[in-house]
């Protein structure tokens, strides 16, 4: 009750003032927000120039496209897999500029003149890379889905040991890392393989490393 003094609101008034005052402020941003999302469901496309196992490829693509998408969509390069899509298994790695990186979590544009080496730029069944052959031969793999993100993760992972970057598991950061089990599972730690062929895994990287010392 507003006792009859006229400068005293009771609450049910200052209520129902209080739900038109906001819709009043709200209104506008609302409808600036319907024609925002209007405006960003159309495509903004760029050109971009990116080399691809060793080829240069054209392409025209909606700024929004993965490289995953880019890779599996529009060059229709179906080795790489898509698995969670969230940069949690590790079964879209490729090597981007000589690093292995997790396809589904950047965008193509941003690989603008870049050089991309998927599992099929690194061999073909009629020539198999070293780590295809090793895998094969100590059965790294069952049902196969995360192997080209394995295989593309352990080429890489050679060259980082090469390079002398240290991991978590590394007992210096000065020194050049070992090539011992325990820096092998956790620099492939990223690479989940649900069939739980982990040791073949290492066995075939292990192979492979001491073939190339």
């Amino acid at each position: 009750m507003d006792n009859g003094n006229p400068k005293t609101l009771s609450r049910r008034t200052f209520l129902i003032l209080g739900v038109v005052t906001s819709t009043v402020v709200v209104l506008p941003p609302f409808i600036s927000a319907r024609a925002f999302a209007a405006n960003a469901s159309r495509p903004v496309k760029a050109k971009l120039t990116i080399e691809v196992n060793g080829q240069q490829q054209e392409l025209d693509l909606d700024t929004r496209t993965t490289l995953l998408d880019a890779l599996r969509e529009t060059l229709h390069l179906t080795g790489t897999k898509k698995g969670c899509d969230h940069g949690q298994c590790g079964a879209c790695t490729v090597i981007a500029d000589g690093r292995r990186i997790n396809s589904c979590l950047t965008l193509a544009v941003m690989h603008e003149g870049g050089k991309i080496t998927t599992i099929e730029g690194l061999g073909m069944p009629e020539k198999l890379h070293p780590m295809q052959a090793a895998f094969i031969k100590h059965d790294g793999y069952q049902c196969g889905y995360c192997t080209p993100g394995q295989i593309c993760s352990a080429v890489a992972v050679l060259e980082e040991i090469r390079a002398g970057i240290p991991s978590h598991a590394s007992a210096s950061l000065t020194e050049s890392p070992k090539l011992i089990a325990s820096e092998l599972q956790e620099r492939m730690s990223g690479n989940i393989c649900r069939c739980g062929a982990y040791s073949n895994i290492i066995e075939a990287i292990t192979e492979v490393a001491e073939a190339s010392v």
